[in-house]
């Protein structure tokens, strides 16, 4: 069965954008070695994605033109309205995740259903017992104000780390498992 996997870059203070959802922090180490090898990974055993409307907004004014999914089903959760990039298979939704999980699951076949930054979504799913992993690569960089990592309510039981890993000398990846979730 697919895992709910959250991927995703963090600054060393716990802030995976600045509070205007500025990227430079992070898209210097894109050349590093290592860091892309990573991703390029990681995103070998994707099935189905998730995002929220933030995080869907900011790609439609970076990725301009250049849907980075393609072949990829994507959930989009918003309240906004969006139209989908030709030739992407975006769905946009509403609701509560637990809602959509079995889609998500269906779509990802064999593979994993990517939840893609957006902190806030995350949590939902976290709050709905549906997060299994995070895979969080640290970058060295502090922020001091931003969007949190997971802005949960509250500790979590001790999460079960599964493996950590130095990435070009520069950053270091970090793979969790959620507590009473198992591989």
């Amino acid at each position: 069965m697919p895992n709910f996997q959250y991927y995703v870059a963090s600054t060393i203070d716990g802030f995976i954008a600045s509070p205007d959802d500025d990227l430079g922090w992070l898209l210097q180490f894109d050349q590093v070695e290592g860091v892309g090898g990573s991703y390029e990974s990681f995103f070998s055993g994707v099935g189905s994605i998730a995002m929220g409307g933030d995080t869907y907004r900011w790609l439609m004014d970076h990725e301009a033109g250049k849907w980075p999914y393609p072949g990829i089903p994507c959930w989009v959760f918003t309240h906004r309205e969006y139209t989908a990039p030709a030739g992407s298979d975006v769905t946009f939704v509403r609701g509560d995740v637990r809602e959509f999980a079995p889609d998500l699951v269906a779509d990802a076949g064999d593979k994993n259903v990517w939840l893609v930054g957006g902190g806030h979504l995350v949590a939902q799913f976290a709050d709905a017992g549906l997060l299994d992993e995070i895979i969080v690569t640290v970058i060295p960089v502090v922020l001091g104000s931003g969007k949190r990592l997971l802005p949960l309510n509250g500790p979590t039981a001790p999460l079960e780390l599964v493996s950590s890993r130095i990435l070009g000398g520069a950053a270091a990846e970090l793979h969790y498992r959620m507590p009473g979730k198992s591989s």
